[in-house]
């Protein structure tokens, strides 16, 4: 049982070292206090040497974890100043302030970076403290005006822990009601299940008081009892007054004291320390299993990122070699992986990316782009009647000229190089971003990640500038050869019939459905609709497509939304009196989207103005010409229109598939085939290339001994033999007085609390045995007045001096 302490503190000490937080709530005790309650002579008193600083104001500025060990030999030892023995505790005192002093400064202020000091003594029991900082209200020094929300806030981060138990030390000749200590741990154990109260300075009460009643656990009752402690005076502390001479001082004075004879055997030092010895290893005992799986958790959670480093040598010649092959596979893959989307551990839920975005490129924004390339109908008709009216010259042409046709639809045709050039920069961006995200799997190695990226965007800008050429030769393909011939070409003979019926459209339901300005919209071929909510019942307005082009809009200052507008282009109002109909996303790629759709529901973009002449008069339109010469432009205007589809659908089939085949799977091939090849020939050594970077390095160092100190800590925790019996929690400490209400209907309770009482119990457990007042021993059952009512689990343990098993429970009780 006792090796339980020694175990905690082993992975006390293991987590220390570390120095970084596991997150891992160890049993352990908290002694919590206000200023000059007397916490730190407490402490001493335990030891038995004078080694805390002292002083007045705040002393204890940083949390000392204290480590008492038993042992033959008498020295202290310092977590930080590991292997260097104190045997003088003088030493110890100036190394605390040292260390105190060093991180916190030295005028008052405080830390919450803990000292660790472990003290070996053969007059101690095993036991692990923390001493926290005094609570205090008015600042000192260079204190902050928030020192005291600072230290309760020091305080709470040890006291929340399910597995501290609170050590509340109050000075007795103060009014327990304004203890600062009771009052904390009432805020978080307010049962009083984790907390044990300390009174200090008892032999300082008024004359004709004592605290007995508070003793006895009567009033602010805790779970767990008092203990009454003397501390030394100052005047003894000046005059280096021993300790062992100052506990048999205290002993004494209990054992002399009227108010507290009747309970010396459960007061002073020896007593509390055997006490929060005992309680600390039954809450160790208790709190394992917990702790056990914690580590587990912990160790499983990190197997994933310690997988590639537990075979780590660093001397391994092979080492690198390996690890460069290992690098450039993952790189390949991760590539690979993102550009396919087969990968589910790169996979993004909160944006698209890799081969997400080039397929939106490819049948969003290309499209949208085409279209905008295209010119409004009266620039078109304008552009018709000066072909023909040139080609005609001085003559009035009877016949509509196949040569306007031509020049009209090499021009349009013309115009589709720039969308297709622009898609293959936008492609060629993405991709530039996927390599610099999978680039970071390699990321240990500055030099190899800086390589294999610019040796991978190279390759990538030749290609680019190799599928431009072929990119530009598709489009030069078309201008080449006007296929009139082709099966979807209407021809001339039917270009007039077309001419002279309206196309309808067809309606194709809802074209897009999103969130737009705080508004749901719905777009058809025929209408756009907004409603309140996505459930579409309440219907804001409808507004037909008929007329409408689409713009641009720059976003306001400080403003990340991304705006487009719906007008009419003579300028009327679009709804009630706003001239434009102004709509905004949160994003790009859902603008895009928007834009794509209108386009397919025949929205256009914004145009540029009519030309001009050189007298800044808008030219003359179609609506001018004579009959005949309208016919042939609406004649030409029809065949371009035919031919331009088929041309226009040809480039947005062809396009993708070259990108596809000249830089994407290009890119795949590269890597797989030639990438290690050229990491060899332009990377230099692989020594330098595979350089850790120091980050990198104190990363895996870190990692590598967190886990080898969970694994130690689990193996401690499965060696430990845990075939040991622990003490029931006693009940509730009752809230009415003792002499008006007894629980116990089987005590007989004498007139004066200080004499015996007991009752008698009927074939008990062999080993629960007492003397009684003659001096015979008998088998007796011996309840203390202070429980409701004991539970069978609680009377099975208790012995007849009132205690629970080894004596623990409760701490105030009648004695024999």
């Amino acid at each position: 049982m006792q090796s339980l302490i020694p175990l905690i503190n082993k992975i006390q000490d293991a987590f220390a070292q570390l120095g970084t937080s596991l997150n891992f709530d160890l049993p352990q005790i908290a002694v919590v206090g206000g200023q000059s309650a007397g916490k730190s002579s407490v402490l001493e008193n335990f030891v038995g040497r004078d080694f805390l600083p002292r002083g007045s104001g705040i002393v204890t500025r940083r949390p000392l974890i204290l480590q008492l060990i038993n042992d033959r030999a008498e020295y202290a030892e310092f977590l930080h100043k590991k292997g260097h023995k104190f045997v003088d505790f003088d030493q110890v005192r100036k190394e605390i302030e040292d260390e105190t002093d060093r991180v916190t400064g030295a005028n008052k202020g405080i830390s919450p970076v803990p000292i660790n000091l472990r003290v070996f003594s053969p007059n101690v029991l095993n036991l692990t403290l923390i001493d926290l900082p005094g609570m205090t209200k008015v600042p000192v020094g260079d204190q902050p005006a928030d020192i005291e929300q600072q230290i309760r806030d020091m305080i709470m981060t040890y006291v929340c822990r399910e597995t501290c138990l609170i050590l509340a030390v109050t000075p007795a000749n103060s009014d327990l009601a304004t203890s600062d200590a009771l009052k904390l741990t009432r805020e978080v154990d307010p049962q009083g299940l984790r907390t044990i109260g300390v009174l200090t300075k008892l032999d300082l009460m008024d004359e004709g008081t004592d605290a007995r009643e508070i003793l006895e656990n009567r009033v602010f009752a805790l779970r767990r009892g008092y203990v009454g402690v003397i501390n030394r005076s100052q005047k003894d502390i000046v005059g280096r007054k021993d300790i062992r001479a100052a506990l048999d001082a205290e002993r004494k004075f209990f054992l002399s004291h009227p108010g507290y004879r009747h309970l010396a055997d459960r007061l002073g030092t020896p007593f509390l320390q055997k006490t929060l010895n005992q309680q600390l290893t039954n809450h160790i005992k208790d709190t394992l299993p917990s702790l056990r799986d914690s580590l587990q958790k912990k160790l499983y959670s990190m197997e994933k990122d310690v997988a590639e480093y537990k075979n780590f040598q660093v001397n391994d010649p092979s080492r690198k070699t390996k690890a460069l092959m290992q690098m450039v596979q993952q790189f390949t893959s991760d590539m690979e992986r993102s550009i396919e989307g087969s990968s589910a551990k790169l996979v993004s839920t909160n944006e698209l990316s890799g081969g997400a975005r080039i397929n939106r490129l490819f049948h969003e924004r290309f499209p949208f782009e085409i279209v905008k390339m295209n010119i409004d109908e009266k620039e078109m008709r304008r552009e018709i009647q000066f072909a023909i009216r040139n080609i005609h010259g001085i003559r009035v042409g009877l016949f509509t000229p196949d040569m306007a046709f031509e020049a009209i639809v090499k021009k349009q045709i013309e115009r589709l190089k720039e969308p297709s050039l622009k898609c293959v920069d936008l492609v060629v961006t993405e991709l530039a971003n996927v390599v610099r995200s999978c680039a970071e799997v390699v990321g240990r190695y500055p030099r190899l990640r800086d390589c294999v990226e610019s040796i991978v965007t190279n390759h990538m800008r030749q290609q680019e500038a190799f599928s431009k050429q072929q990119i530009a030769m598709i489009v030069d393909f078309e201008l080449a050869y006007m296929n009139t011939n082709h099966e979807d070409f209407i021809g001339f003979s039917n270009a007039e019939a077309k001419a002279s019926s309206s196309s309808t459209k067809k309606n194709l339901g809802n074209q897009f459905c999103a969130w737009l300005s705080e508004c749901w919209f719905v777009l058809t071929s025929d209408n756009l609709s907004w409603y309140k909510d996505d459930e579409e019942k309440e219907k804001k307005y409808m507004l037909q497509l008929d007329g409408i082009k689409l713009k641009d809009l720059e976003a306001g200052f400080m403003s990340r939304a991304h705006k487009f507008a719906l007008f009419y282009p003579d300028g009327k109002n679009i709804y009630k009196d706003y001239k434009q109909l102004e709509l905004s996303a949160n994003n790009l790629d859902d603008v895009d989207s928007w834009k794509a759709s209108f386009l397919r529901a025949g929205v256009y973009p914004e145009k540029e103005q009519p030309i001009q002449d050189e007298n800044g008069q808008a030219q003359e339109d179609a609506g001018s010409m004579d009959p005949q010469l309208e016919r042939q432009v609406e004649t030409i205007r029809n065949l371009v229109d035919s031919y331009m589809r088929i041309v226009t659908k040809t480039i947005r089939d062809l396009v993708p598939k070259a990108i596809m085949h000249l830089i994407v799977n290009k890119i795949g091939e590269f890597l797989r085939d030639e990438l290690l090849a050229n990491l060899y020939q332009q990377g230099g050594d692989t020594d330098q290339l595979m350089e850790e970077s120091p980050h990198e390095a104190q990363k895996r160092e870190e990692m590598l001994r967190m886990y080898h100190a969970c694994k130690e800590a689990l193996k401690i925790i499965n060696d430990a033999n845990m075939n040991t019996i622990s003490t029931d929690m006693p009940p509730s400490a009752p809230s009415t007085d003792w002499r008006n209400n007894h629980p116990h209907p089987q005590c007989h309770v004498q007139p004066q609390p200080s004499r015996q009482f007991y009752a008698s119990r009927s074939q008990p457990p062999s080993s629960y045995a007492s003397k009684t007042r003659n001096g015979r021993t008998s088998r007796t059952r011996r309840t203390c007045w202070r429980h409701p009512k004991p539970t069978s689990a609680w009377t099975s343990r208790t012995t007849t001096n009132g205690c629970g098993a080894n004596g623990t429970y409760p701490i105030a009780c009648c004695t024999t």
